[in-house]
Protein backbone atom coordinates (compact mmCIF):
# COMPACT_ATOMS: atom_id res chain seq x y z
CA UNK A 1 0.00 0.00 0.00
CA UNK A 2 1.21 3.57 -1.23
CA UNK A 3 1.55 6.04 1.99
CA UNK A 4 1.48 9.99 0.90
CA UNK A 5 3.24 11.91 3.04
CA UNK A 6 2.18 15.57 3.45
CA UNK A 7 4.26 18.46 5.43
CA UNK A 8 2.44 20.40 7.74
CA UNK A 9 3.33 24.03 8.77
CA UNK A 10 4.11 25.22 12.33
CA UNK A 11 0.75 27.22 12.04
CA UNK A 12 -0.88 23.46 12.64
CA UNK A 13 0.51 23.45 16.60
CA UNK A 14 -1.45 27.33 16.72
CA UNK A 15 -4.59 25.47 15.52
CA UNK A 16 -4.09 23.06 18.59
CA UNK A 17 -3.69 25.72 20.90
CA UNK A 18 -6.12 27.64 19.90
CA UNK A 19 -8.70 24.42 19.36
CA UNK A 20 -7.39 23.65 23.54
CA UNK A 21 -8.44 26.87 24.33
CA UNK A 22 -11.57 27.14 22.37
CA UNK A 23 -12.45 23.37 24.71
CA UNK A 24 -11.35 25.51 28.01
CA UNK A 25 -13.49 28.39 26.99
CA UNK A 26 -16.60 25.96 26.40
CA UNK A 27 -15.80 24.20 29.68
CA UNK A 28 -15.44 27.85 31.66
CA UNK A 29 -18.81 28.75 30.22
CA UNK A 30 -20.04 25.44 31.45
CA UNK A 31 -18.85 25.90 34.43
CA UNK A 32 -20.07 29.75 35.05
CA UNK A 33 -23.22 28.23 33.97
CA UNK A 34 -23.42 26.86 37.55
CA UNK A 35 -24.92 30.05 39.90
CA UNK A 36 -26.97 29.81 42.67
CA UNK A 37 -29.85 30.94 40.90
CA UNK A 38 -29.57 28.52 37.53
CA UNK A 39 -29.42 25.84 40.05
CA UNK A 40 -32.08 27.00 41.69
CA UNK A 41 -33.99 27.01 38.18
CA UNK A 42 -32.93 23.75 37.56
CA UNK A 43 -34.54 22.55 40.90
CA UNK A 44 -37.83 24.12 40.43
CA UNK A 45 -38.20 22.65 36.69
CA UNK A 46 -37.91 19.05 38.58
CA UNK A 47 -40.06 19.75 41.44
CA UNK A 48 -42.50 21.75 39.24
CA UNK A 49 -44.30 18.16 37.52
CA UNK A 50 -44.73 16.94 41.39
CA UNK A 51 -46.32 20.34 42.57
CA UNK A 52 -48.51 20.14 39.72
CA UNK A 53 -50.10 17.05 40.06
CA UNK A 54 -50.68 17.11 44.00
CA UNK A 55 -52.29 20.34 43.54
CA UNK A 56 -54.61 18.82 40.69
CA UNK A 57 -55.58 16.07 42.99
CA UNK A 58 -56.14 18.39 46.09
CA UNK A 59 -59.02 20.22 42.94
CA UNK A 60 -59.85 16.82 42.28
CA UNK A 61 -60.78 15.85 45.89
CA UNK A 62 -63.27 19.44 46.26
CA UNK A 63 -64.65 18.19 43.24
CA UNK A 64 -65.97 15.60 44.73
CA UNK A 65 -67.38 16.49 47.31
CA UNK A 66 -69.04 19.71 45.96
CA UNK A 67 -70.37 17.55 42.82
CA UNK A 68 -71.68 14.74 45.59
CA UNK A 69 -73.37 17.63 47.16
CA UNK A 70 -75.33 19.08 43.84
CA UNK A 71 -76.25 15.32 42.60
CA UNK A 72 -78.03 14.71 46.43
CA UNK A 73 -79.61 17.94 45.38
CA UNK A 74 -81.30 16.53 42.39
CA UNK A 75 -78.89 17.25 39.32
CA UNK A 76 -78.17 15.09 36.39
CA UNK A 77 -75.13 14.12 35.96
CA UNK A 78 -75.58 14.89 32.48
CA UNK A 79 -76.22 18.49 32.75
CA UNK A 80 -73.28 18.74 35.46
CA UNK A 81 -71.27 17.57 32.71
CA UNK A 82 -72.33 20.18 30.30
CA UNK A 83 -72.60 23.04 32.37
CA UNK A 84 -68.96 22.08 33.77
CA UNK A 85 -67.56 22.39 30.34
CA UNK A 86 -69.42 25.18 29.18
CA UNK A 87 -67.71 27.13 31.98
CA UNK A 88 -63.76 25.47 31.10
CA UNK A 89 -64.36 26.59 27.63
CA UNK A 90 -65.47 30.13 28.44
CA UNK A 91 -62.32 30.47 30.85
CA UNK A 92 -59.77 28.29 28.52
CA UNK A 93 -60.66 29.26 24.85
CA UNK A 94 -59.37 33.25 25.45
CA UNK A 95 -55.93 32.37 27.34
CA UNK A 96 -55.32 30.27 24.08
CA UNK A 97 -56.11 32.32 21.45
CA UNK A 98 -53.92 35.13 23.00
CA UNK A 99 -51.17 32.87 24.19
CA UNK A 100 -50.35 30.22 21.37
CA UNK A 101 -52.04 32.22 18.72
CA UNK A 102 -48.12 32.47 17.55
CA UNK A 103 -47.36 28.85 17.86
CA UNK A 104 -50.72 26.95 17.28
CA UNK A 105 -50.67 24.08 14.27
CA UNK A 106 -52.70 24.36 11.93
CA UNK A 107 -55.68 22.45 12.17
CA UNK A 108 -56.07 19.05 9.98
CA UNK A 109 -58.79 16.45 10.00
CA UNK A 110 -57.09 13.83 11.62
CA UNK A 111 -56.40 16.21 14.58
CA UNK A 112 -59.86 17.34 14.79
CA UNK A 113 -60.91 13.59 14.66
CA UNK A 114 -58.88 13.12 17.47
CA UNK A 115 -59.91 15.82 19.46
CA UNK A 116 -63.48 14.71 18.99
CA UNK A 117 -62.61 11.32 19.96
CA UNK A 118 -61.04 12.78 22.93
CA UNK A 119 -63.86 15.15 23.79
CA UNK A 120 -66.07 11.69 24.16
CA UNK A 121 -63.84 10.00 25.92
CA UNK A 122 -63.24 12.11 29.38
CA UNK A 123 -65.61 14.91 29.30
CA UNK A 124 -68.58 11.90 28.10
CA UNK A 125 -67.95 8.63 28.86
CA UNK A 126 -65.73 9.07 31.64
CA UNK A 127 -67.52 11.33 33.63
CA UNK A 128 -70.81 10.32 33.22
CA UNK A 129 -70.04 6.33 33.45
CA UNK A 130 -68.48 7.33 36.44
CA UNK A 131 -71.28 9.56 38.75
CA UNK A 132 -73.82 6.35 37.37
CA UNK A 133 -71.21 4.13 39.11
CA UNK A 134 -71.15 6.11 42.22
CA UNK A 135 -74.79 6.27 42.55
CA UNK A 136 -75.20 2.69 41.77
CA UNK A 137 -72.88 1.56 44.36
CA UNK A 138 -71.35 4.26 47.20
CA UNK A 139 -69.14 7.30 46.89
CA UNK A 140 -66.49 5.18 48.99
CA UNK A 141 -66.63 2.20 46.69
CA UNK A 142 -65.85 4.12 43.62
CA UNK A 143 -63.19 6.45 44.96
CA UNK A 144 -61.56 3.50 46.22
CA UNK A 145 -61.63 1.93 42.09
CA UNK A 146 -60.19 5.17 41.13
CA UNK A 147 -57.04 3.74 42.07
CA UNK A 148 -57.01 1.12 39.43
CA UNK A 149 -56.41 4.09 37.15
CA UNK A 150 -52.34 3.83 37.22
CA UNK A 151 -52.65 0.22 36.27
CA UNK A 152 -54.81 0.11 33.54
CA UNK A 153 -52.80 3.07 32.35
CA UNK A 154 -49.30 1.32 32.83
CA UNK A 155 -50.78 -1.61 31.29
CA UNK A 156 -52.40 0.37 27.73
CA UNK A 157 -48.96 2.60 27.95
CA UNK A 158 -46.88 -0.80 27.64
CA UNK A 159 -49.34 -1.83 25.15
CA UNK A 160 -48.72 1.26 22.42
CA UNK A 161 -45.05 1.43 23.49
CA UNK A 162 -45.68 4.69 25.81
CA UNK A 163 -43.25 3.04 28.24
CA UNK A 164 -40.52 0.42 27.61
CA UNK A 165 -40.19 -2.04 29.88
CA UNK A 166 -36.90 -4.01 30.26
CA UNK A 167 -37.02 -6.73 33.50
CA UNK A 168 -33.45 -6.63 33.18
CA UNK A 169 -33.31 -2.90 34.58
CA UNK A 170 -34.16 -2.22 38.26
CA UNK A 171 -36.00 0.45 37.84
CA UNK A 172 -38.60 -0.87 35.56
CA UNK A 173 -38.86 -3.67 38.29
CA UNK A 174 -39.85 -0.75 40.31
CA UNK A 175 -42.51 0.26 37.66
CA UNK A 176 -44.30 -2.85 37.72
CA UNK A 177 -43.67 -3.46 41.44
CA UNK A 178 -44.83 -0.22 42.32
CA UNK A 179 -48.17 -0.49 40.13
CA UNK A 180 -49.02 -3.70 41.41
CA UNK A 181 -48.45 -2.31 45.22
CA UNK A 182 -50.67 0.51 44.57
CA UNK A 183 -53.65 -1.90 43.24
CA UNK A 184 -52.93 -3.49 46.69
CA UNK A 185 -53.46 -0.58 48.85
CA UNK A 186 -56.36 0.36 47.01
CA UNK A 187 -58.08 -3.09 47.70
CA UNK A 188 -57.10 -3.16 51.30
CA UNK A 189 -59.02 0.05 51.67
CA UNK A 190 -61.80 -0.96 49.90
CA UNK A 191 -62.28 -4.60 51.02
CA UNK A 192 -61.25 -4.49 54.81
CA UNK A 193 -62.40 -1.96 57.10
CA UNK A 194 -61.03 -2.48 60.57
CA UNK A 195 -61.98 -0.24 63.83
CA UNK A 196 -62.53 3.21 63.71
CA UNK A 197 -59.97 5.79 64.53
CA UNK A 198 -60.73 9.08 66.03
CA UNK A 199 -58.24 11.40 65.00
CA UNK A 200 -60.41 14.15 66.38
CA UNK A 201 -63.69 13.83 68.76
CA UNK A 202 -66.52 14.39 66.69
CA UNK A 203 -69.34 13.52 69.66
CA UNK A 204 -70.80 10.66 67.58
CA UNK A 205 -71.57 12.90 64.55
CA UNK A 206 -72.53 10.17 61.78
CA UNK A 207 -74.11 11.87 59.46
CA UNK A 208 -73.36 9.62 56.32
CA UNK A 209 -73.93 6.23 57.68
CA UNK A 210 -76.96 5.22 55.69
CA UNK A 211 -74.80 5.97 52.40
CA UNK A 212 -72.15 3.34 53.64
CA UNK A 213 -73.88 0.84 52.69
CA UNK A 214 -77.32 -0.06 50.92
CA UNK A 215 -79.09 -2.97 49.79
CA UNK A 216 -80.77 -1.50 46.92
CA UNK A 217 -77.19 -0.73 45.25
CA UNK A 218 -76.86 -2.67 41.98
CA UNK A 219 -73.04 -3.70 42.92
CA UNK A 220 -72.54 -5.32 40.07
CA UNK A 221 -73.86 -2.76 37.03
CA UNK A 222 -71.54 -0.19 39.02
CA UNK A 223 -68.74 -2.18 39.28
CA UNK A 224 -68.73 -2.09 35.14
CA UNK A 225 -69.59 1.61 34.64
CA UNK A 226 -66.66 2.54 37.22
CA UNK A 227 -64.51 0.13 35.05
CA UNK A 228 -65.88 1.59 32.04
CA UNK A 229 -65.07 4.68 33.19
CA UNK A 230 -61.63 3.93 34.08
CA UNK A 231 -60.80 2.29 30.78
CA UNK A 232 -61.73 5.45 29.34
CA UNK A 233 -59.69 7.85 31.47
CA UNK A 234 -56.99 5.76 30.68
CA UNK A 235 -57.01 5.50 27.14
CA UNK A 236 -57.80 9.45 27.07
CA UNK A 237 -54.30 10.13 28.75
CA UNK A 238 -52.68 7.59 25.74
CA UNK A 239 -54.23 9.64 23.23
CA UNK A 240 -53.81 12.54 24.31
CA UNK A 241 -50.13 11.63 24.48
CA UNK A 242 -50.35 11.32 20.70
CA UNK A 243 -52.21 14.11 19.77
CA UNK A 244 -49.83 16.42 21.49
CA UNK A 245 -46.85 15.00 19.28
CA UNK A 246 -49.27 16.78 16.57
CA UNK A 247 -50.77 19.50 17.76
CA UNK A 248 -48.40 20.62 20.13
CA UNK A 249 -50.27 23.63 21.92
CA UNK A 250 -51.54 22.59 25.36
CA UNK A 251 -53.97 25.31 25.68
CA UNK A 252 -55.38 25.34 22.39
CA UNK A 253 -56.04 21.72 22.76
CA UNK A 254 -57.64 22.28 26.22
CA UNK A 255 -59.73 24.50 24.29
CA UNK A 256 -61.13 22.66 21.97
CA UNK A 257 -61.64 19.01 24.09
CA UNK A 258 -63.56 21.47 26.76
CA UNK A 259 -65.69 22.93 23.31
CA UNK A 260 -66.48 19.25 21.78
CA UNK A 261 -66.97 18.09 25.61
CA UNK A 262 -69.71 20.65 25.51
CA UNK A 263 -71.54 19.60 22.51
CA UNK A 264 -71.27 15.93 22.93
CA UNK A 265 -73.06 16.31 26.34
CA UNK A 266 -75.31 18.55 25.54
CA UNK A 267 -76.63 16.20 23.07
CA UNK A 268 -76.26 13.99 25.67
CA UNK A 269 -78.71 15.57 27.74
CA UNK A 270 -81.29 16.55 25.57
CA UNK A 271 -81.72 12.23 25.03
CA UNK A 272 -81.59 11.79 28.81
CA UNK A 273 -83.01 14.16 30.52
CA UNK A 274 -86.30 15.61 29.59
CA UNK A 275 -87.94 19.18 30.75
CA UNK A 276 -86.06 22.31 30.70
CA UNK A 277 -86.13 22.73 34.16
CA UNK A 278 -83.25 20.47 34.81
CA UNK A 279 -81.34 23.00 32.83
CA UNK A 280 -82.03 26.20 35.48
CA UNK A 281 -79.06 27.27 37.56
CA UNK A 282 -79.11 29.39 40.85
CA UNK A 283 -77.06 30.66 43.20
CA UNK A 284 -76.53 27.46 45.13
CA UNK A 285 -74.39 23.95 45.15
CA UNK A 286 -75.43 23.18 41.07
CA UNK A 287 -73.99 26.46 40.05
CA UNK A 288 -70.67 26.16 42.10
CA UNK A 289 -70.43 22.29 41.25
CA UNK A 290 -70.67 23.55 37.44
CA UNK A 291 -68.19 26.69 37.78
CA UNK A 292 -65.73 24.85 40.08
CA UNK A 293 -65.17 21.59 38.43
CA UNK A 294 -65.46 23.04 34.41
CA UNK A 295 -62.53 26.07 35.97
CA UNK A 296 -60.21 23.64 38.13
CA UNK A 297 -61.26 20.08 37.34
CA UNK A 298 -61.88 20.56 33.03
CA UNK A 299 -60.19 23.74 32.23
CA UNK A 300 -57.24 23.80 34.33
CA UNK A 301 -56.91 20.49 35.05
CA UNK A 302 -56.54 19.11 31.41
CA UNK A 303 -53.77 21.65 30.58
CA UNK A 304 -51.73 20.52 33.39
CA UNK A 305 -52.06 16.87 32.52
CA UNK A 306 -51.20 18.22 29.26
CA UNK A 307 -47.77 19.48 29.96
CA UNK A 308 -46.82 16.71 32.49
CA UNK A 309 -47.67 14.49 30.20
CA UNK A 310 -45.36 15.55 27.23
CA UNK A 311 -42.53 16.38 30.47
CA UNK A 312 -43.22 12.67 32.00
CA UNK A 313 -45.93 10.52 30.43
CA UNK A 314 -49.25 8.91 30.76
CA UNK A 315 -48.00 6.56 33.36
CA UNK A 316 -46.49 9.23 35.39
CA UNK A 317 -49.71 11.47 35.64
CA UNK A 318 -51.87 9.00 36.39
CA UNK A 319 -49.55 7.35 39.80
CA UNK A 320 -50.39 10.47 41.80
CA UNK A 321 -54.36 9.86 41.46
CA UNK A 322 -54.55 7.45 44.79
CA UNK A 323 -53.62 10.95 46.99
CA UNK A 324 -56.84 12.00 45.45
CA UNK A 325 -58.70 9.28 47.93
CA UNK A 326 -55.99 10.06 50.75
CA UNK A 327 -56.80 13.81 50.37
CA UNK A 328 -60.72 13.60 50.21
CA UNK A 329 -60.30 11.05 53.43
CA UNK A 330 -58.67 13.65 55.45
CA UNK A 331 -60.75 16.49 54.32
CA UNK A 332 -63.75 14.39 55.56
CA UNK A 333 -62.46 13.84 58.50
CA UNK A 334 -61.43 17.35 59.58
CA UNK A 335 -63.79 19.77 57.44
CA UNK A 336 -66.65 17.12 57.67
CA UNK A 337 -66.48 14.93 61.18
CA UNK A 338 -66.47 11.44 59.17
CA UNK A 339 -64.80 8.53 60.88
CA UNK A 340 -61.83 6.82 59.13
CA UNK A 341 -60.98 3.19 59.87
CA UNK A 342 -58.41 1.62 60.43
CA UNK A 343 -58.52 -0.33 56.85
CA UNK A 344 -58.05 3.60 55.22
CA UNK A 345 -54.97 4.25 57.36
CA UNK A 346 -53.20 0.81 56.30
CA UNK A 347 -54.42 1.19 52.49
CA UNK A 348 -53.21 4.73 52.50
CA UNK A 349 -49.54 3.71 53.57
CA UNK A 350 -49.56 0.91 51.38
CA UNK A 351 -50.41 3.40 48.38
CA UNK A 352 -48.17 5.77 49.11
CA UNK A 353 -45.43 3.17 49.21
CA UNK A 354 -46.46 2.30 45.92
CA UNK A 355 -46.77 5.57 44.46
CA UNK A 356 -43.12 6.44 46.11
CA UNK A 357 -41.51 3.13 44.10
CA UNK A 358 -43.17 4.04 40.52
CA UNK A 359 -41.95 7.86 41.16
CA UNK A 360 -38.84 6.77 41.89
CA UNK A 361 -38.53 3.97 38.86
CA UNK A 362 -39.75 6.93 36.46
CA UNK A 363 -37.05 9.52 37.90
CA UNK A 364 -34.40 6.63 37.08
CA UNK A 365 -35.74 6.31 33.55
CA UNK A 366 -35.65 9.74 32.86
CA UNK A 367 -32.23 10.18 34.21
CA UNK A 368 -31.23 7.00 31.91
CA UNK A 369 -32.46 9.07 28.99
CA UNK A 370 -30.83 11.68 29.38
CA UNK A 371 -27.28 10.06 30.03
CA UNK A 372 -27.73 8.21 26.29
CA UNK A 373 -28.94 11.45 24.91
CA UNK A 374 -26.30 13.26 26.23
CA UNK A 375 -23.88 10.07 24.94
CA UNK A 376 -24.81 10.58 21.69
CA UNK A 377 -24.47 13.53 21.79
CA UNK A 378 -20.55 14.23 22.61
CA UNK A 379 -20.26 10.89 20.35
CA UNK A 380 -17.18 12.69 17.29
CA UNK A 381 -17.20 11.76 14.00
CA UNK A 382 -13.58 10.30 12.83
CA UNK A 383 -11.81 12.19 9.98
CA UNK A 384 -11.79 10.25 6.90
CA UNK A 385 -10.86 10.19 3.62
CA UNK A 386 -13.10 7.45 1.81
CA UNK A 387 -13.64 5.80 4.79
CA UNK A 388 -10.15 5.29 6.06
CA UNK A 389 -9.09 6.98 8.90
CA UNK A 390 -5.88 9.55 8.85
CA UNK A 391 -3.21 8.88 11.75
CA UNK A 392 -1.10 11.83 12.62
CA UNK A 393 2.36 10.50 14.30
CA UNK A 394 2.64 12.82 16.93
CA UNK A 395 5.75 11.81 18.31
CA UNK A 396 7.47 13.86 15.88
CA UNK A 397 8.47 17.13 17.60
CA UNK A 398 9.97 20.25 15.43
CA UNK A 399 8.13 22.74 12.76
CA UNK A 400 6.75 19.84 10.86
CA UNK A 401 4.53 16.75 11.81
CA UNK A 402 4.07 13.76 9.62
CA UNK A 403 0.32 12.63 8.32
CA UNK A 404 0.42 9.35 6.96
CA UNK A 405 -2.91 9.14 4.50
CA UNK A 406 -3.62 5.77 3.21
CA UNK A 407 -3.78 5.58 -0.65
CA UNK A 408 -7.26 5.45 -2.50
CA UNK A 409 -8.68 4.44 -5.90
CA UNK A 410 -10.67 7.66 -6.14
CA UNK A 411 -9.09 10.03 -8.77
CA UNK A 412 -9.89 13.07 -6.33
CA UNK A 413 -6.66 11.75 -3.91
CA UNK A 414 -4.21 13.65 -3.57
CA UNK A 415 -0.68 13.55 -5.12
CA UNK A 416 1.87 10.75 -3.70
CA UNK A 417 5.27 11.85 -3.94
Amino acid sequence: MSVAFIHLKPYRRDVSHLEVGNLRACEGETMGDQTPFSALSNVWDKVKPFLAIVSLQFGYAGMYIISLVSLKQGMSNFILCTYRHVFATIVIAPFAFVLERKIRPKMTLPIFLRIVVLGFLEPVLDQNLYYLGMMKTTATYSSAFVNMLPAVTFILAMIFRLEKINLKKIYSVAKIIGTAITVVGAMVMTLYKGPIVDFIKSGGVAHHGNTTESADKHWVTGTIMLLGSILSWSSYFILQSFTLKMYAAELSLTAWICLMGTVENAGLSLIMVRGLSAWKLGWDSRLLAAAYSGIVCSGIAYYVQGVVIRERGPVFLTSFSPLCMIITAALGTFVLAEKVHLGSILGAIIIVSGLYTVVWGKSKDGRNLESDEKSKGLQELPITNNAKSINVNDSIDGAARIVKIPASNSPFSTRRT
